[in-house]
């Protein structure tokens, strides 16, 4: 499956489980398949929801910041791929 990166997290909250990712190139919408990479972080996810300023929002595009929840931790740098079948 071909990877394309569209992202770096900035930030992640652990009390409830959610990253801030910044959104560099492509765009990320609600039901895309993600895979998260870093030094320590290796794991690929369905995202199932994201907000914008505490918004809900079904898709996000270059510039934007957004929140997902993530299913394991996550580190900030890490890069965000989107995973396309």
């Amino acid at each position: 499956m071909e990877e394309v990166a569209i992202g770096t997290v900035e930030k992640y909250f652990g009390k409830i489980g959610v990253a801030a990712i910044k959104i560099t190139g492509g765009e990320m919408k609600v039901g895309d398949k993600i895979h998260m990479k870093g030094h320590s972080t290796d794991f690929e996810q369905v995202v199932e929801s994201m907000q914008v300023e505490h918004q809900s929002v079904q898709k996000a595009g270059p510039g934007t910041d957004v929140g997902i929840r993530v299913k394991e931790k996550v580190h900030e740098k890490d890069t965000v791929f989107l995973v396309k079948a």
